[in-house]
């Protein structure tokens, strides 16, 4: 089930997404100075802020996968196969 969160995402162009991106990166820093010189109120927002991050990430990275083309989608597979387990030889 998507979250809320994904879904506004979703509608995001990828200009607003990298803007964003950048926001969210500089405020979670300077919340991660402020915990570690005198402590927040509410530590969890670290962690809701690193998964914002990685959610925005991962929105980026499925619509540069979604734009590409055939040759490039078999080439990522040649490679994700040989990083695999199974691509590797023992």
């Amino acid at each position: 089930m998507a979250t809320n969160k994904f879904l506004e995402l979703q509608e995001f162009s990828d200009a607003d997404l990298e803007g964003e991106l950048d926001q969210l990166e500089v405020q979670y820093q300077k919340l991660r100075f402020d915990h570690a010189i005198k402590g927040l109120d509410n530590p969890l927002v670290l962690r809701e802020m690193r998964r914002d991050i990685s959610r925005l990430k991962t929105e980026m990275r499925r619509r540069e996968v979604a734009g590409m083309s055939a040759e490039e989608l078999a080439k990522r597979s040649k490679i994700r196969f040989r990083r695999s387990s199974k691509g590797k030889s023992n």
